[in-house]
């Protein structure tokens, strides 16, 4: 989850969706914090002493989210969950997610305290490093959040670095993004949100015809979002990053309102275009 950082002094100030939702009551843990050192990564990340209530929310949030997947989530997600492998019995070990990871996509996992300013988050991207909470949300946010967690970072995003395109994508996000500023940077916030975290994709199916799949983690992480994307309540437009760079969204109920990718290239050509074209490249 990705939050604004301050403008420069000569900058205009441009909120995010979260800050105008919130600025007169923010939840303390969606205020970005700055890393003052470098994360653990991958080895270095130790496993917490987690509660027998930590491990039960984990395997209740995995085994309901899990019976909404057959029939919604991409075949990219299914499989990158299937490769790194998520289980439902315990909350797995970033360490592990890490070295999985980094045998299919040379991404790695470290370990961060919670949401980041966007310098820091962008800069670990652009490593190839996915920044992960693991602390898990308590029993009375179980269906909404508003704060990362670990059950969003892992189940919801990373079995998608498994994708190289996406894991590509993802990384040119990171290092545009590290060169935005002003308007630039509102933008990649609305790219972000509609590609990483509420995503959808058309995909090949099995007897020659498309379908309409989610792949986004905000969706498939939230139990009424993950049932809610594909209902005929949402409208769906093709993705274009032009169009896509310039839509707003509220980030306090169901969207109504998402993009449809043809391909996880287009994604990577049409971004890569864009960037360039904004001299983020």
């Amino acid at each position: 989850m990705l939050a604004a950082s301050d403008p420069s002094p000569d900058e205009p100030a441009f909120l995010s969706a979260y800050e105008k939702a919130g600025a007169e009551d923010l939840d303390p843990r969606c205020v970005p914090q700055t890393l003052d050192q470098p994360p653990p990564v991958g080895d270095a990340i130790l496993y917490p002493g987690y509660s027998e209530i930590d491990q039960e929310t984990w395997r209740m949030l995995y085994a309901r989210q899990l019976a909404f997947l057959p029939g919604r989530a991409s075949a990219a997600y299914l499989h990158g969950a299937e490769t790194i492998t998520l289980g439902g019995e315990r909350i797995p070990a970033l360490k592990d997610l890490s070295a999985r990871l980094a045998r299919e996509t040379n991404w790695a996992v470290a370990r961060v305290p919670g949401l980041l300013h966007e310098r820091d988050f962008f800069e670990l991207l652009s490593q190839r490093i996915f920044p992960s909470t693991d602390y898990i949300r308590g029993r009375e946010e179980l269906d909404y959040t508003p704060a990362p967690d670990l059950f969003h970072d892992i189940f919801g995003h990373m079995p998608m670095l498994t994708e190289p395109d996406f894991a590509d994508f993802y990384q040119h996000f990171g290092e545009a993004a590290l060169n935005a500023t002003g308007y630039q940077r509102v933008q990649l916030e609305r790219l972000h949100w509609f590609s990483v975290e509420f995503g959808l994709i058309r995909e090949q199916q099995p007897d020659g015809s498309t379908a309409r799949r989610i792949f986004g983690a905000g969706i498939l992480s939230s139990h009424g979002e993950v049932q809610h994307a594909l209902s005929d309540a949402v409208e769906v437009r093709p993705y274009d990053v032009a169009v896509v760079a310039e839509q707003d969204y509220d980030v306090w109920h169901l969207q109504p309102l998402l993009f449809e990718l043809d391909s996880f290239e287009q994604l990577v050509d049409q971004f890569g275009g864009w960037a360039k074209a904004q001299g983020l490249r």
